[in-house]
């Protein structure tokens, strides 16, 4: 069985890096939280494995629908899919997650997440529940984002325990103009062995004025650890992609008062919260 039959595709960017205090903060033109709002993607790109002589590709989208009650409360439901095909046996890999959080648009948000994933290729079935925190706290035209969580994964007939935290950061050069950097770490143990999964990404994107459509480019790279071995599968991604918003006039508004919780989506199966 291919090693690749323990990977999939996610989202992969890039980005650069600018003083929080450079450019005029857009904290106060935060607005009143639109009832429903959300945005709809799609990407296409690549996927490499470090030593590798293929590039496979990969692409896929996904969809976001956040519904705001009770005031601040805030009900959010997450829809992704990607696929990898071409040099490697095709891997498909669908996920969803839903969000329950309280949210200030000037402060922060807070609340829980749980997701499912399920990922299918010929002769292996990967299914992963994961549930926990996550909040957001905003500063200015800066916006941090943690998270961490618990859960169980299986692939065929092994099961194993998880953990994970995650961590983004996402700048606002200008309202419609979002950078953003992420690290995220993951571990599942099987019966006294470990595998370690280890993940960074940066993006870029910008949406055209007045209207709800965006793109962006994403690079991810990835490193999987098994048990105590100091070798491990390294794998480069970069998609690019177009985004449509719904309820939001801008990213930042989007990011404040919208659709702004995620979950990650790295290169490999284990990692599939």
């Amino acid at each position: 069985m291919h090693r690749f039959s323990l990977v999939v595709a996610s989202l992969a960017a890039t980005t650069s890096a600018f003083a929080a205090d450079a450019l005029p903060s857009f904290s106060g033109e935060t607005v009143a939280t639109p009832h429903i709002s959300g945005y709809g993607e799609l990407y296409l790109g690549g996927l490499r494995f470090v030593g590798d002589d293929y590039t496979t590709r990969a692409g896929g989208g996904a969809a976001r629908v956040n519904i705001a009650f009770a005031q601040r409360w805030n009900l959010q439901g997450d829809l992704t899919y990607d696929r990898i095909w071409g040099h490697y046996d095709p891997l498909d890999d669908t996920r969803g997650a839903i969000h329950g959080y309280y949210r200030d648009p000037d402060t922060f948000a807070a609340g829980l997440f749980a997701s499912y994933a399920s990922i299918g290729q010929t002769g292996v079935t990967v299914n992963n529940y994961a549930i926990g925190p996550e909040a957001q706290l905003y500063l200015g035209n800066l916006t941090l984002y943690g998270q961490a969580s618990v859960g169980q994964l299986t692939i065929n007939d092994f099961h194993g325990d998880q953990w994970g935290v995650r961590g983004v950061a996402r700048y606002f050069v200008q309202k419609n103009l979002r950078l953003d950097a992420e690290l995220d770490f993951n571990q599942t143990d099987y019966d006294g062995t470990s595998e370690n999964v280890v993940g960074a990404a940066v993006q870029a994107m910008y949406r055209f004025d007045e209207t709800p459509w965006a793109v962006f480019g994403r690079y991810e790279f990835e490193q999987r650890k098994f048990g105590t071995s100091t070798e491990g599968i390294k794998a480069n991604k970069f998609v690019i992609g177009l985004r449509a918003s719904f309820g939001s006039e801008t990213l930042f508004d989007e990011d404040r008062n919208g659709a702004t919780m995620d979950t990650h989506g790295a290169a490999s199966v284990i990692n599939t919260k």
